[in-house]
């Protein structure tokens, strides 16, 4: 599962390994052909599902609650909830599949399409469970990536069962095992996997100038941000005179905000692509599907970015997948590191980045979080115990409630929506899709 995931197939069963197709790019690639094309995922914009998990003091899944139990709000109103799921993923002895209850609604679980043979050729065993750790490994550092690989090492030799089935895959597509109980195999994968820097800009680069610095001052027209820009370029060129010079200062930071902008809307953009390729493949998958992303997280600033994440969330419902994510950077800095500087951050610069990366360090580690919470599955974070993370995430989940809101008369006006759900009880600890986003109809091609 690569970054064309439009080109990208289920291979199918071979032997006794579920293929995932590979369609990465390559770094040579990257440089001579042009970027791939915009990735769009057309879903069923009539409604929008809401995954919600409840859990005890102990942190156990709450069951037998209602349709009647929960409200929702959407933009701070109240919401009707036209529908109503009870999802039972725990695994099933002998490798059946995990018990849907469903009320009289709409949603149905995608259907056990591909069997796993075994040595038995009259006979078959479907998966309890399917995992696919997913690894970001064109964002987390070598650092991180050693960590988390050592961890991811450890819980495969623990927690997989005889019925299980796991994958372990990269962002980049560089790494794909596809679906095997051959934890040789897996453990081979994890050995293998280093930093991609395909779409990553060059830190040493003056101006330094990141992503998003570079969304206030193109979208948001930040008059803070534009100055701290423009104050860069005079300090990487000493030649440009400040008093007389000073418009050419200022394009030139406008021109170096917009490609640090387009090159990092890409790369996000990749990332959900890819993300959604991975979760559409694992749809017509038996069993119960976890899709475990090892990430340090990435910003979903711009609508394009709020958009994609948007319907990765409603095809994950949809498809009864669950993400769980791992903050890969454990417990970090938002100081600005030895690598983060450059000549042109001193001064005043200093002080206005620092507080830029703390700002985007939280928002890349909400962006993992709201994949989580979006899809009923958790978070783990702010922690170096990296092995309890991961042995925490491939736990089977035992119960999502799904809450189908209606979309009739809200408006498609490219806005996003900010969701709230309540549950009338102290004694839990609620968590569920905290928005979506309804992009504005396409206009049709003449």
């Amino acid at each position: 599962m690569g970054l064309k995931p439009a080109g990208c197939v289920l291979l199918g069963v071979l032997a006794s390994t579920l293929i995932f197709g590979s369609c990465a790019i390559t770094a040579a690639q990257q440089r001579t052909e042009p970027p791939p094309e915009p990735f769009h995922l057309k879903l069923d914009v009539s409604r929008v599902l809401v995954p919600v998990v409840v859990r005890d003091a102990q942190g156990n899944s709450v069951t037998g609650l209602k349709q009647e139990d929960f409200k929702v709000f959407d933009n701070g109103k109240p919401r009707e909830v036209s529908g109503f799921t009870v999802e039972k993923r725990a695994p099933m002895p002998n490798g059946a599949n995990p018990q849907i209850q469903q009320s009289p609604a709409r949603l149905q679980p995608a259907p056990p399409t591909t069997l796993a043979p075994t040595d038995n050729p009259h006979s078959v065993i479907l998966p309890a469970r399917i995992t696919v750790f997913l690894f970001d490994d064109m964002h987390m550092s070598a650092e991180d990536l050693a960590h988390a690989r050592q961890a991811a090492v450890k819980v495969l030799d623990s927690t997989l069962t005889q019925t299980d089935m796991a994958a372990v895959v990269s962002m980049s597509g560089r790494v794909n095992t596809g679906l095997v109980r051959d934890r040789a195999k897996l453990q081979a994968a994890l050995s293998s996997l280093v930093p991609v820097g395909l779409l990553r800009r060059d830190n040493a680069e003056c101006p330094n100038i990141d992503y998003y610095e570079a969304d206030l001052i193109v979208n948001k027209h930040d008059p803070v941000a534009i100055e701290d820009a423009t104050r860069k370029v005079l300090n990487c060129n000493p030649g440009i005179n400040a008093q007389t010079d000073l418009d050419v200062a200022q394009r030139q930071a406008d021109s170096a905000s917009m490609r640090v902008l387009n090159l990092a809307r890409q790369d996000v953009l990749t990332t959900y692509a890819s993300i959604a390729t991975f979760v559409s493949r694992m749809a017509l998958l038996p069993g119960q599907r976890t899709l475990i992303l090892v990430s340090p997280g990435f910003l979903n600033v711009e609508r394009e970015a709020l958009d994609a994440e948007s319907r990765i969330i409603d095809l994950a419902a949809q498809s009864n997948v669950t993400i769980n994510a791992l903050d890969s950077r454990g417990l970090y800095t938002t100081e600005i590191t030895a690598s983060q500087r450059s000549p042109a951050l001193g001064g005043r610069s200093l002080q206005v980045n620092s507080a830029y990366n703390s700002n985007a360090q939280t928002l890349a580690e909400n962006a993992l979080a709201e994949l989580a919470d979006g899809t009923g599955g958790e978070f783990f974070h702010n922690s170096n115990d990296l092995d309890a993370g991961l042995r925490e995430l491939t736990e089977a989940l035992q119960c999502i409630y799904v809450l189908e809101l209606p979309l009739d008369g809200v408006k498609r006006n490219g806005s996003y929506h900010r969701l709230q759900v309540k549950l009338d009880r102290s004694d839990v600890r609620l968590q569920a899709r905290r928005g979506y986003f309804i992009p504005k109809p396409e206009k049709e091609k003449k």
